[in-house]
């Protein structure tokens, strides 16, 4: 080829899984991924969104996802997703949401639906680093079991895609999307050797030869790294806000603990100075009763003291009472 395509990028992915003349890859890709997943095997699908090759290239808002429906009316929805950002899972549950709603028009029952099945291909790691590459989000209770069989969202993470060897359809379609992009056709490995692997390169070699398609393909990857730069930057701006929000938030925080430490100490000196008053108080009151008992041993004295001069006068007057009888007696 004369140049290296990378199949996760949007214009090529539709081109390979979203195109009426490769809707077969798109069978085998699904078949291989969902698996024991379907109730049975996807023989054929109708593209909802069919790839137009110059509609899509000339289009500047490109439509990255492949809807398609299979003969028994079940509905799939792939996307490829090379920049991730926080509210990415939430896109996620609202597009299948939305795919699966869709189906029933005013006044239709519910009986009427037909099980949804979204798949999300990632570029980067989005969920904690596990090792755990494929997820698949269906409806169950803790213990397993199931609301409804009506499909799910399936998570593929390339970021963390790392086998020895291919041993099977999904991990062939898995390493296709994630080293593709550094395939050489001349000298593909042997885990490529199949009509799907082969058909698949040959996608990529159109967007590889033919000048329309790659320069289209370069305007797509200059958009992504564009939109890289964009989205980087503001991680960086809601990084910072949120810096600025935690400091503020701090000097808040300090402001709080100054004055809550400053009213501590202000209750601690209130308490003191209380303190102080209650031990003068009571040193008042000690000084009173001092007082108050030396007052009554002073008045105790003074009672002693009266009682002994009115012993001394009742002895003088009966001393005195005697002499008088005495004299009396003499005469």
């Amino acid at each position: 080829m004369k140049h290296r395509i990378d199949p996760k990028v949007d214009c090529v992915f539709k081109a390979l899984l979203g195109a009426v003349e490769t809707r077969n890859l798109l069978v085998h890709f699904l078949n291989a991924l969902l698996g024991d997943d379907l109730p049975a095997p996807i023989r054929a699908v109708e593209l909802l969104n069919p790839y137009n090759g110059k509609e899509t290239l000339d289009d500047k808002v490109n439509i990255v996802d492949v809807k398609a429906e299979d003969s028994e009316g079940n509905l799939y929805q792939i996307e490829i997703q090379l920049l991730n950002h926080r509210h990415l899972p939430a896109r996620m549950l609202y597009t299948w949401a939305d795919l699966y709603s869709q189906q029933l028009k005013e006044g239709q029952r519910y009986g009427l639906l037909q099980p949804t099945y979204s798949v999300w291909l990632l570029d980067k790691a989005m969920l904690p680093d596990d090792g755990c590459y494929l997820r698949d989000y269906q409806w169950r209770d803790r213990e397993g079991r199931r609301l409804l069989e009506h499909g799910g969202i399936w998570l593929v993470e390339l970021g963390k895609f790392d086998v020895p060897s291919v041993t099977n359809e999904q991990q062939r379609w898995l390493r296709f999307f994630k080293h593709g992009g550094q395939l050489d056709d001349v000298q593909l490995p042997d885990w490529m050797s199949t009509p799907e692997m082969e058909q698949a390169m040959s996608v990529l070699r159109q967007f590889s030869e033919k000048e329309r398609d790659y320069h289209a393909y370069q305007s797509r990857q200059n958009a992504l790294r564009v939109q890289a730069d964009i989205d980087y930057e503001l991680e960086e701006l809601r990084q910072t806000k949120e810096e600025l929000l935690q400091i503020k938030q701090a000097k808040i925080d300090a402001e709080r603990e100054k004055l809550a430490a400053e009213q501590e100490r202000e209750v601690a000196e209130q308490e003191r100075q209380a303190a102080e008053r209650e031990r003068e108080i009571a040193e008042q009151e000690k000084l009173a009763a001092e007082q108050e008992r030396q007052l009554a041993e002073q008045e105790k004295v003074v009672a002693q003291q009266k009682a002994a001069v009115a012993e001394r006068e009742k002895l003088a007057a009966q001393a005195e009472l005697a002499h008088l009888k005495a004299l009396l007696g003499q005469r």
